[in-house]
């Protein structure tokens, strides 16, 4: 399955324009989108390294194919790549790296991604 297609598909209407919004608010400024947007319903965010590696995720699983049930564990690779997609788009020049920590899908009670920026 083409994930970084499928993901693009989600995330480009809905998710992207509203972190984008977000990050313009925040100066452009990761660590300061982290502290002011950092704690949603739906998304969350922390500062492992200031400038440099973060923890994001969801505080529950959000995608409606996941949540229709017959998901493996690897379907997450879809959250993961609208991730770097949304990451690339608010930051184009930087290097993003995005890693699986946990999944709801793997039995994890929230989904969480270590991000490393470069």
């Amino acid at each position: 399955m083409d994930y970084r297609t499928k993901a693009i598909n989600c995330v480009k209407d809905t998710a992207l324009p509203v972190q984008m919004q977000w990050f313009r608010d925040c100066n452009y400024n990761l660590d300061t989108y982290c502290q002011k947007y950092g704690e949603t319903e739906f998304f969350f965010a922390k500062v492992i390294e200031k400038g440099h590696i973060y923890e994001m995720g969801y505080p529950k699983c959000v995608c409606p194919e996941a949540l229709a049930g017959g998901k493996e564990a690897s379907f997450c690779e879809c959250s993961r790549q609208g991730m770097i997609y949304v990451l690339e788009n608010m930051m184009p020049k930087k290097r993003i790296d995005v890693e699986i920590i946990e999944t709801v899908l793997s039995g994890a009670e929230k989904c969480r991604f270590k991000v490393t920026i470069e």
